[in-house]
């Protein structure tokens, strides 16, 4: 009998290990926009009054070469870059330059900046600015005329979004999927391929993640699970094309 139980234990750990949810609907990130604000320079956070989360800074660009730099002066803490809908990549504060190529003419840039957190404490108090401020320049010249949107995503009603099929759409936005559970257990949802965001389960906020941290997983707790259907959903800032997140009984890391 014992021996029984452990291979009916191995074998529910090993299937559940392959289990892989597929996210086959999307919401639009335009559901959780706030109001916009714009203005010629770029605005902080700090003046944008945002305390934490994400604000979208757009503007519109001329591109005349087929290749040019963009370069931020000053970003905390983390950007994804697009153009027109596409993700060309991503810049920190310590990595603040990025090539874009592009066809020459006029184009749509849009930056989604993370704040991932304020200092609270030590010498660098004073220096505690978030989002974007400073120059923005490409190929040397200044950008000019923006309109930032901050993003409502931590605080709002996940059940309230309204979910379609998903399409073939590059841009940021929330991800959505079930699972089966039989009997409720603590498990981990791997995270590998997914860039950055936030997850929700069940429509509580579970956590965030970011594929620079050496942690691929976020931990679900047997009570935050339910027999059945479990749903999950996942706000994607850096829009890696992932379809399918894995259930783990084991933390995941690089």
């Amino acid at each position: 009998m014992q021996r029984i139980i452990i291979l009916g234990l191995l074998f529910l750990s090993q299937t559940l290990t392959a289990q892989e949810v597929i996210l086959q609907e999307k919401a639009q990130l335009s559901q959780v926009y706030k109001k916009a604000i714009e203005a010629e320079n770029v605005l902080s956070m700090n003046d944008l009054n945002v305390e934490s989360g994400y604000v979208l800074y757009q503007a519109g660009i001329e591109i005349s070469t087929g290749e040019e730099e963009l370069e931020l002066e000053n970003v905390r803490d983390y950007a994804t870059v697009y153009m027109d809908g596409k993700l060309l990549g991503t810049i920190t504060d310590t990595k603040k330059k990025l090539k874009i190529q592009a066809l020459p003419g006029t184009h749509q840039l849009q930056l989604y900046v993370e704040n991932i957190g304020r200092i609270t404490y030590g010498p660098e108090i004073t220096d505690n600015a978030k989002g974007l401020f400073g120059a923005v320049t490409l190929a040397g010249n200044e950008v000019r005329n923006w309109k930032m949107i901050p993003l409502n995503v931590r605080d709002y009603p996940i059940q309230n979004l309204v979910f379609e099929q998903r399409t073939a759409d590059d841009t940021p936005g929330f991800y959505r999927g079930q699972f089966e559970v039989n009997q409720p257990d603590n498990i981990y949802l791997d995270m590998t391929g997914w860039g950055m965001g936030e997850v929700w389960l069940n429509h509580r906020y579970l956590g965030s993640y970011w594929e620079e941290e050496k942690q691929k997983s976020i931990s679900i707790s047997s009570e935050d699970l339910v027999r059945g259907k479990n749903e999950v959903v996942i706000f994607e800032l850096k829009n890696n094309q992932q379809k399918t997140i894995s259930l783990s009984t084991a933390p995941v890391f690089k």
